[in-house]
């Protein structure tokens, strides 16, 4: 292999590596050139399939680089889904960081009257995730006048923690709301025992657009659980609800 990398085949691979965790970018590469031949080259991997990755990290690309781990026990360790979407980051089709907005500083009291919002992403700016498999949960501060995202936090670890789903809510138990695609019931209480309340959008779409609209309501009347979370005093929140109902 005494042709290098070029820096667009090198960044996909790299991606790719951090997608599957304990697998490093050399034993990837070996995996990926006993399937598809080297030099690796952008043409290679756009043919590349979720079966030829499966191989490459038997072949190779196994954790312990020694010892070829069977493809049944690599589809449980990353899951069918994960696998996919590394196939698209090698064809260079998923760009997460590209799609996100750079992430802002915040202190406290800087967006006087604001709450904090969860969202549960797997891609871009988007709520398009379940709740016990999402990959990271972008965080935003959220007032009439403004909304900014103040951090992005990956998931990882998640999967090895005694409890998944308390792991995730440990996660964003300093917000008051979560934006997710789909949620289970038990997962769903043990992010309302956080302190956070859970919002499902089935249809997934933009998190800046659902994000305007709850700007919208905490501008005019927000219904009770947004009046608490923005810690609107009780007898207001009563108001509130009894003009929006009247």
């Amino acid at each position: 292999m005494g042709m290098q990398l070029s820096r667009e085949i090198a960044l996909r691979i790299g991606l790719a590596a951090r997608a599957l965790r304990g697998v490093s970018v050399a034993a990837l590469v070996r995996g990926l050139v006993s399937q598809v031949g080297w030099p690796l080259t952008e043409e290679k991997l756009g043919r590349l399939t979720v079966t030829h990755l499966r191989n490459a990290l038997s072949q190779g690309g196994s954790i312990d680089a020694d010892t070829e781990a069977p493809v049944a026990d690599l589809v449980e360790d990353f899951g069918v889904e994960l696998l996919k979407e590394v196939v698209e980051i090698l064809w260079g089709e998923k760009r997460e960081e590209d799609s996100l907005p750079p992430v802002e500083s915040y202190n406290q009291g800087d967006i006087p009257d604001s709450i904090r919002v969860a969202v549960a992403s797997d891609s871009a700016e988007n709520v398009d995730a379940h709740f016990g498999s999402s990959r990271r949960y972008l965080i935003y501060q959220v007032g009439v006048g403004e909304c900014r995202l103040v951090a992005v936090r990956s998931s990882a670890g998640a999967d090895e923690a005694q409890d998944s789903s308390a792991f995730r809510a440990e996660l964003i138990r300093d917000c008051h709301v979560l934006f997710v695609q789909s949620i289970g019931g038990p997962a769903a209480a043990k992010v309302i025992n956080s302190g956070v309340y859970p919002l499902k959008f089935a249809d997934g779409g933009p998190a800046r657009v659902h994000l305007e609209e709850l700007r919208s309501k905490m501008a005019s009347a927000p219904p009770p659980w947004l009046a608490k979370a923005m810690n609107v005093p009780v007898e207001d929140r009563i108001r509130f609800h009894v003009e929006t109902t009247a």
